[in-house]
């Protein structure tokens, strides 16, 4: 098996109303329940947004401390999914169930090795 990571893009901004974000947890809650009854579920969670990140970046031997995004954009990764498969065509498949569950971007990524179990 591989593992993929399903990132969530998600445009900056407001986020959806309530009853619209409460039906969007209702979907992912039964694309979790998939994940898990086929084997292919590792872990899945949401991020808070951009402005509470740290950025920590390497400076002449240190490391230089920054609150805040490192970038601006129209897009930030909103959560991540970290899924097992047999392979790419069957991790698009579950993108593309995250997509319709969440309404956003999927990007679908390989891990560049194999895993130990």
């Amino acid at each position: 098996m591989k593992y993929y990571l399903l990132s969530v893009m998600q445009p900056v901004g407001e986020p959806p109303a309530p009853e619209i974000l409460a039906e969007i947890g209702k979907r992912l809650d039964v694309f979790h329940q998939e994940l898990r009854a086929a084997g292919a579920w590792v872990f899945a969670g949401g991020l808070h947004g951009p402005e509470s990140s740290t950025v920590l970046r390497p400076r002449d031997g240190d490391v230089l401390v920054t609150d805040g995004p490192y970038a601006e954009g129209k897009e930030m990764l909103g959560g991540i999914c970290l899924i097992k498969a047999p392979d790419l065509d069957m991790a698009l498949e579950w993108g593309r169930k995250a997509a319709l569950a969440t309404t956003l971007p999927i990007e679908v990524r390989p891990f560049m090795h194999e895993p130990e179990d």
